[in-house]
């Protein structure tokens, strides 16, 4: 099995959450698009719009984000938005 991922979701003055996940779901600028372990190094502008969290036990977690940005790296998922919060 894959190691999972690190994901952080943050607004612009604090943390929204944080943990491990099997998969990211959020939607850019250029359409929506997932995460999985693995994946390419990525830069993508955020719309507005929802990021799904998928836990490793299969439970989500949902956060709203407004105008940010989403990058990938080693497995690190860090989404960055001006305005976050947990739906």
């Amino acid at each position: 099995m894959a190691s999972p991922l690190k994901v952080s979701v943050v607004a612009a003055d604090h943390e929204v959450w944080s943990g491990e996940a099997s998969m990211v779901v959020a939607r850019t600028v250029e359409g929506q698009i997932g995460i999985l372990a693995g994946h390419e190094p990525l830069l993508a502008m955020l719309a507005v719009g929802e990021v799904r969290v998928t836990l490793v036990g299969g439970s989500t977690v949902t956060a709203q984000a407004d105008e940010g940005f989403l990058s990938v790296e080693n497995d690190t998922v860090t989404v960055v938005a001006r305005q976050a919060e947990l739906v």
